[in-house]
């Protein structure tokens, strides 16, 4: 098969940039979601939707991209690792896109009641899980293993946060039935929150195996 390696490297940086143009704007579409239900910001719901379909496109020309370099010459093995990490992390992009619409979804019902007090834990998880994902997508663009490694040992801290978000909503719930709705639904905002979380592991073992060749997904949970 013949080669033309300038313009498979032209290519592979295209593809980078379509990748990172798509990392934006999911965390972009999280930002929203999350600003809607921590500040009650309705203007923001409108936004969502519409991001997500950004998103959405985004996906197919990551997809037609890596789809074209794949058929353009044989990669070489660092190249492969490459455009297969990217294939999968542009699924989880996607994938955080549609949790931000859950988010945004739940969001909506939970204003039409009165805020639920006493639950710093829900803003704590929404934080910890935006800053994974922020910094697996950094770790993934630098080509960083140590802080994509670091972002997958604080997946454990997102998890505990969801269960003592699922327990004190239940006594919510169990205190004032009036609070069954909004408690409900702020428990489905703390699923999707642990799915990003989980979405953003993924990038960094991605990462992880792009830099090392060294798959980590099922393997212990170590520095």
């Amino acid at each position: 098969m013949s080669t033309n390696r300038p313009r498979f490297e032209d290519l592979l940086e295209q593809l980078q940039s379509c990748l990172l143009e798509m990392a934006g704007e999911a965390e972009g579409l999280l930002e929203l979601a999350l600003n809607a239900l921590l500040q009650r910001d309705m203007a923001a719901l409108s936004k969502v939707k519409e991001g997500d379909q950004v998103v959405d496109a985004l996906e197919l020309e990551v997809d037609e991209r890596a789809m074209e370099l794949l058929a353009l010459q044989q990669p070489l093995a660092g190249d492969l690792r490459q455009i297969l990490a990217t294939l999968k992390i542009s699924n989880d992009l996607e994938r955080v896109g549609d949790h931000a619409v859950k988010i945004a979804n739940a969001s909506r019902r939970v204003v039409e009641h009165p805020p639920i007090s006493d639950l710093p834990q829900m803003e704590e998880m929404a934080g910890q899980a935006r800053g994974m994902l922020s910094d697996a997508l950094r770790a993934w663009s630098r080509r960083d293993p140590e802080l994509a490694r670091q972002v997958r040992l604080r997946d454990d801290v997102v998890d505990a946060l969801r269960t003592r978000c699922h327990r004190i909503l239940i006594s919510h719930m169990m205190e004032d039935p009036r609070r069954l709705t909004p408690a409900l639904e702020l428990i489905h905002v703390s699923q999707s929150l642990e799915r990003v979380a989980d979405l953003a592991t993924n990038i960094a073992e991605e990462t992880v195996f792009l830099v090392e060749g060294e798959v980590i997904r099922h393997g212990p949970e170590t520095a």
